[in-house]
C-alpha cells in the first residue's frame, strides 16, 4: 500500500497518525532586511564622497582649462573662450590634450574611451558590476585633459562613470552579491550627476532608466538615498540656485500644446540624426590604417579649428545654456552656434576621446528648439510662441529620444532651471520625441556601441514572473513516501510497475512517519 504524507513547516507527516493539514502556512519575506539597510548607509556615505569628488572634477578641469589656456595654476573654473586669442595656436591645444589621452587609453585602460554611461551599463549587463578600482582615477583625469584643452563636453558623463566606479569599487571590497554591487554603482553614478547639477530626483530615474534596468525597492531607495545625501553637501558647497537661470514663463494654451506635439516630432527626428552621426564618425574613424591612440588627437584638429573660428565651442560652455534659456542671443547667432558645437561634438566623440554628452546635446538641442520657435514665430504669429520655451523643450527632448532616458530629460529639465509652468511641454515634446526615436531607432546613443559588442540591452522593466508565484501553489502536499523498512528491491519493483512512483525523489521516514533522508530514483534503480 502506497504511503502519502502532508507537508507541515518542513516536517513530513503520515496522514494515519497525524491530524489531516489542509493548508501550509506561508512565511512572507520581509521588504526590507538588514542587508539592505546595511547597503542604505554605504549609499549615504557613497552619496557624501561621490560629492565631493564630483566638485574635485570640477576644480580639475578649471586646473587644465587654466593651464592649457592661460598658463598659469589655477582651480577657478573658466572658460577656453574667454582667453587671450592665440592664433593658430588656439588649433593644436585640443590636439595635445587629445594626445595624452589617447596615450592613457592606450597603456591606462581604453575604459576611459567614450563618455562613460554605456561603459557603466556594460559592466552591470556582463560583469557583474565589477569597474577597475584605477578607472576611479584614470576616468576623471582622461575626461579633465580632454575639456581642460578644449574639448566640447560636458563634466556630467565623467562624473557618473566615476561615481559608479567608486560605487563598484566599494561593492568589490565588502564582498557583496552582484546585485547589491549594482545597486551601488547606480548609487554612486547618481549621486554623481545631483552634486554636479543639483538634481536629486532625475539622477534617480537616470540610474533607474539607465544603469539598474529595475524599479524595486531595495535597490531605489539607497539610491535615493545617495543622491540625496550628495545634494545636501551642494547646497553646503555652492549654494540652492538653479545650474541655468531662465526668466519666468507664461502658462501655455491648448494650442501651444499640439505645437509642442509637432516639435516633439520633429526633435526625435533629430536625435535619429545625431546618433547616426556619432556612430559613422565612430565607423570612419575605425577604417583609419593607424592604431586608435591616435585618434583623439585627430578629432582635436577638428575641435580646434571650428574652436578657432567659434571659440564658444570649446569647452563645457555651461554659460552657452544659460544664455539660450535666457533669450540672451539672436535666434540666428543659437543656431549657427549649435550647428558648429554639433561637428566638433560629434567628431571628437566618434575619435573616442573622454567626455560628456548631456550638455552638448541640450545645447544642440537648444539650437533646434530655437529654430523650430523662429519658425513657428515667423509663420504662426498668433500662437505667440515663446523661444525660451522652445530652446528648452529642445534640450530636453533631444536628450530624451538620443538617450533613452525619458522621464530623466523632463524632470532634469525642470529641477535645473525651476520653471514649474515648463512641465506640460516637456513631457509632451519629450514623450513624443521619444517615441518617435524608438520607432526609427533600435538602440540609443547610450546602447549602440555595447549592443555591437553582441551585449544584449534590456529596454523594458518588467517585475519577474516567478517572484509572485510562491511554492504553495505548484507543490504537491500528498506525497509518496518510502519507509525505512522497504527494500531497494521491492521499491525498484514499485517504481517499475506502479504509476503513483513517479517522482525523481522519495522521502524515506521512520515508523513514526519523521523524515530521515531522501534517496533518489536514479540512486535507487542504479543499486538493484
Amino acid at each position: 500500500m502506497i504511503k502519502k504524507t502532508k507537508v507541515k513547516k518542513g516536517i513530513l507527516v503520515a496522514p494515519s497518525m497525524r491530524p489531516a493539514i489542509d493548508s501550509v502556512h506561508i512565511i512572507q519575506p520581509k521588504r526590507f532586511d538588514n542587508r539592505t539597510v546595511t547597503i542604505c548607509l554605504l549609499s549615504i556615505c557613497l552619496g557624501l564622497i561621490a560629492s565631493y569628488v564630483a566638485y574635485s572634477l570640477t576644480g580639475l578641469i578649471g586646473f587644465f582649462t587654466n593651464l592649457f589656456y592661460y598658463q598659469r595654476f589655477s582651480l577657478t573654473f573658466v572658460q577656453p573662450s574667454e582667453a587671450p586669442h592665440w592664433g593658430l595656436w588656439v588649433i593644436i591645444l585640443p590636439v595635445i590634450g587629445g594626445l595624452i589621452v589617447g596615450l592613457m587609453a592606450r597603456f591606462g585602460s581604453s575604459a576611459i574611451r567614450g563618455h562613460g554611461i554605456p561603459e557603466a551599463m556594460e559592466q552591470i549587463l556582463q560583469n557583474k558590476s565589477r569597474i577597475p578600482w584605477r578607472m576611479v582615477f584614470l576616468k576623471p583625469i582622461s575626461a579633465a585633459i580632454s575639456i581642460g584643452s578644449g574639448g566640447p563636453f560636458g563634466a556630467e558623463g565623467p562624473i557618473i562613470a566615476t561615481g559608479g566606479a567608486l560605487g563598484s569599487w566599494l561593492g568589490q571590497v565588502v564582498h557583496i552579491s552582484a546585485t547589491e554591487r549594482k545597486t551601488l554603482l547606480a548609487a554612486g553614478a547618481a549621486a554623481g550627476m545631483a552634486a554636479t547639477f543639483g538634481s536629486p530626483i532625475s539622477a534617480v530615474l537616470l540610474a533607474v532608466e539607465l544603469l539598474l534596468f529595475e524599479f524595486r525597492p531595495r535597490s531605489l531607495v539607497p539610491v535615493a538615498l545617495a543622491s540625496a545625501s550628495a545634494s545636501s553637501v551642494r547646497l553646503e558647497l555652492i549654494g540652492n540656485q538653479p545650474v541655468f537661470i531662465m526668466p519666468a514663463l507664461s502658462p501655455v494654451s491648448g494650442y501651444e500644446i499640439i505645437f509642442y506635439v509637432l516639435m516633439g516630432i520633429f526633435m526625435g527626428m533629430g536625435a535619429l540624426v545625431v546618433t547616426r552621426s556619432v556612430y559613422f564618425i565612430e565607423d570612419c574613424f575605425e577604417k583609419l590604417p593607424i592604431h586608435w591612440m591616435w585618434w583623439p588627437a585627430i578629432g582635436g584638429i577638428a575641435v580646434g579649428g571650428i574652436g578657432f573660428y567659434f571659440p564658444k565651442t570649446l569647452g563645457v560652455g555651461y554659460e552657452n545654456i544659460d544664455a539660450i534659456l535666457s533669450g540672451q542671443l539672436a535666434p540666428h547667432i543659437v543656431i549657427v552656434f549649435c550647428l558648429m558645437k554639433f561637428l566638433s561634438w560629434v567628431i571628437s566623440l566618434g575619435s573616442g576621446t573622454s567626455g560628456g554628452t548631456l550638455a552638448p546635446l541640450f545645447m544642440i538641442g537648444g539650437g533646434l528648439g530655437t529654430l523650430v520657435g523662429t519658425f513657428s514665430q515667423n509663420m504662426i504669429p498668433w500662437l505667440h510662441i515663446d523661444l525660451k520655451v522652445t530652446a528648452l523643450v529642445g534640450m530636453a527632448s533631444l536628450f530624451a529620444g538620443a538617450s533613452g532616458a525619458l522621464l530623466t530629460s523632463v524632470i532634469f529639465a525642470f529641477e535645473t532651471t525651476g520653471q514649474q509652468l515648463s512641465l506640460l511641454p516637456l513631457l509632451v515634446g519629450c514623450c513624443v520625441s521619444y517615441l518617435v526615436s524608438n520607432y526609427f531607432m533600435k538602440n540609443t546613443i547610450m546602447t549602440e556601441k555595447i549592443a555591437r559588442r553582441g551585449v544584449k540591452v534590456p529596454n523594458e522593466y518588467t517585475p519577474n514572473f516567478l517572484e509572485s508565484i510562491p511554492a504553495s501553489k505548484l507543490c504537491h502536499r500528498h506525497l509518496v513516501t518510502i519507509s525505512v523498512d522497504e527494500t531497494i528491491e521491492d521499491i525498484s519493483e514499485k517504481i517499475t510497475n506502479d504509476t503513483n512512483y513517479s517522482h525523481q525523489g522519495y522521502p524515506v521516514v521512520d515508523k513514526m512517519g519523521e523524515l530521515i533522508g531522501v534517496v533518489t530514483q536514479r540512486e535507487i534503480m542504479n543499486n538493484k
